[in-house]
């Protein structure tokens, strides 16, 4: 007699268990992941510089795939640059818009410092010296920084030499020269300022309200400049 069918029940599969919330992927478009990147990226550069910024840990503060930054990007060259070109663009197009505004050279210094504060607050003065601290042993990276950070002297020139234009000043040096001094000396403000050298120690802050005194004494007309003769005794 045969013995009866008897059926028997497969023990159920194990459900894989779900990834924990951190290590899940965000789903989002390509304009949203670039972003998304560009912000870690920008974050990890500020806080903990070039040398320390890895592609891994950028992914995992931007909740994307790490391959996503290859795509993007082509590496990490390249998204660093990218991270300073959006920066880039938008203070350049501040600048512009300050530069053509109607006002004179001593509130547009004024201005320039305002905006120098805002740039210390957000991390773009570290990210800046940031990449140029790494340019001097990257060839192919100071090949790319370069001219960005040329864009901003070539402004501040333009800016000098409508000045000089407008105000029928004669000097005996170039707008230039003068952009040159401006330039670098910003740049000198920058690198003191990002090592945290204080103010009692590297003077800055009083070093740039002094050049705003300068200028307001220069705007004033030739005859208020003159010094008061002294009464003779």
């Amino acid at each position: 007699m045969d013995k009866p069918a008897v059926q028997t029940r497969r023990a159920p599969r194990a459900r894989k268990p779900a990834p924990p919330a951190t290590a899940r992927v965000r789903r989002v478009d390509g304009a949203n992941t670039r972003a998304l990147i560009l912000e870690a990226a920008r974050r990890r550069l500020v806080e903990g510089g070039y040398a320390r910024l890895n592609v891994r840990d950028i992914a995992s503060d931007a909740g994307v795939n790490h391959a996503l930054i290859g795509y993007h990007f082509r590496g990490k060259q390249q998204l660093v640059l990218a991270v300073l070109d959006d920066a880039n663009t938008r203070l350049l197009e501040r600048q512009a818009q300050m530069y053509d505004a109607s006002a004179n050279a001593s509130e547009k210094w004024r201005q320039a410092c305002d905006f120098y504060e805002d740039d210390l607050r957000s991390g773009f003065v570290k990210l800046l010296m940031e990449l140029m601290g790494a340019s001097f042993h990257d060839q192919e990276l100071r090949r790319e920084f370069t001219p960005r950070m040329l864009a901003w002297h070539g402004m501040v020139e333009q800016a000098v030499t409508d000045f000089i234009r407008d105000s029928g000043l004669k000097l005996p040096v170039s707008a230039r020269a003068i952009a040159a001094w401006i330039g670098w000396f910003w740049m000198g403000m920058e690198a003191s300022m990002a090592l945290d050298i204080p103010e009692e120690q590297g003077h800055q802050r009083e070093a740039l309200a002094a050049v705003a005194t300068l200028l307001r004494h220069a705007e004033r007309p030739p005859a208020s400049r003159k010094a008061s003769p002294r009464r003779r005794k």
